[in-house]
């Protein structure tokens, strides 16, 4: 059996969990979360990979390269993107790799504007 491939998208401010609003996020940084993920894939035989990025363009591109690449599944964490990131949303549903949606906070309470998480209109189509 092929060994399975995850990768792990971290969108924009992430790399500063620990340190922006504890009270909030918790204390762990990325780098916590990050390895805890990486432990619980070595003991399943599954290979991880994992990235952060500020830049929308890094996460699209990475994104677009999923089919190349061969990842059997994705992890994102848009982070602020969740409600405004066409982009990141339409390079998802072009891959058509498998994928959810995580995050650190509830993203409908208090959600910006009113408006509907982007990315789960993909999730109910």
């Amino acid at each position: 059996m092929a060994t399975k491939s995850i990768l792990v998208l971290h969108g924009p401010n992430l790399n500063l969990l620990g340190e922006r609003e504890p009270q909030h996020y918790g204390k762990q940084t990325l780098e916590d979360i990050n390895q805890a993920l990486k432990n619980i894939a070595s003991a399943k035989s599954i290979q991880l990979e994992t990235m952060q990025s500020n830049s929308e363009t890094d996460l699209v591109n990475k994104i677009q390269s999923l089919s190349k690449d061969k990842f059997d599944f994705l992890i994102i964490n848009p982070a602020a993107f969740t409600h405004t990131s066409v982009a990141m949303r339409d390079a998802l549903s072009a891959v058509k790799v498998p994928f959810i949606e995580v995050h650190l906070s509830n993203v409908y309470e208090g959600s910006l504007l009113g408006i509907t998480p982007i990315f789960l209109t993909l999730r109910l189509l």
